[in-house]
């Protein structure tokens, strides 16, 4: 699961980073409204932990701006504010849950669990399909005429993406970027790696699907003949 944490008070937003990043979640921060929405608009998050207080453009509107935006993105809103109708507000504008500060880390992981148990809004987000090809989004698993293996999460991510956007030529930069996060310092050639990581798991599972290199420029892929 990758997340999207704002939080203007910068040591609980490396707290929170550091522990969410133990429990082996993809975790990208920013510290204001502003940038909030730039990251969200890159669609790459699975899950909003959104401060309502926050410099430029409160944690309401850009709720609020999703929500308008038809980004259905779960949100818990994280405040200072705990009143009934705080609450009532925040759930009101499109949150999924409210947690009032100050609050222990296990119950955050206990919510987080909790929407990650629901079930998604449409049975096409839990598996994709091209060609001869099925990705299983929630065991991360990929099968074909030839059989089923396991992929890693980058991998899974990588897959993702590549699937969901088929036939059309996705950039280096982008890609970088939903598998390894905005902030990431990831060395490019990382890239090239998981690339051909991709295509040996498609001839493993027997797939006629491609993964195309279009120079100078990024990946795409294809389904084959049947």
């Amino acid at each position: 699961m990758r997340i999207l944490l704002v939080e203007d008070d910068e040591k609980l937003n490396e707290s929170l980073a550091f522990q969410l990043k133990k429990e082996g979640f993809l975790v990208d921060t920013c510290r204001d409204g502003e940038e909030a929405l730039y990251y969200i608009e890159e669609k790459i998050h699975d899950l909003v932990l959104l401060d309502r207080m926050l410099p430029r453009i409160s944690g309401t509107e850009v709720l609020a701006g999703m929500r308008r935006a038809h980004n259905e993105t779960p949100v818990i809103l994280i405040t200072a504010l705990g009143t009934l109708d705080d609450k009532v507000t925040g759930l009101d504008s499109g949150a999924d849950d409210y947690l009032v500060k100050p609050f222990a880390f296990e119950e955050l992981m206990a919510r987080i669990r909790c929407i990650a148990r629901r079930p998604r809004r449409m049975a096409q987000d839990n598996q994709l399909t091209l060609g001869d090809l099925v990705y299983h989004l929630g065991e991360n698993t990929l099968t074909g005429p030839g059989g089923t293996c396991s992929l890693s999460r980058r991998e899974g991510a990588l897959l993702e993406a590549l699937m969901r956007n088929f036939g059309q030529t996705l950039s280096r930069p982008l890609l970088l970027t939903r598998v390894w996060g905005m902030d990431s310092d990831v060395e490019d050639g990382n890239l090239d790696n998981y690339v051909h990581f991709i295509r040996r798991r498609l001839q493993s599972v027997g797939s006629s699907v491609s993964l195309k290199t279009v120079r100078g420029i990024g990946y795409r892929l294809e389904a084959g003949l049947p």
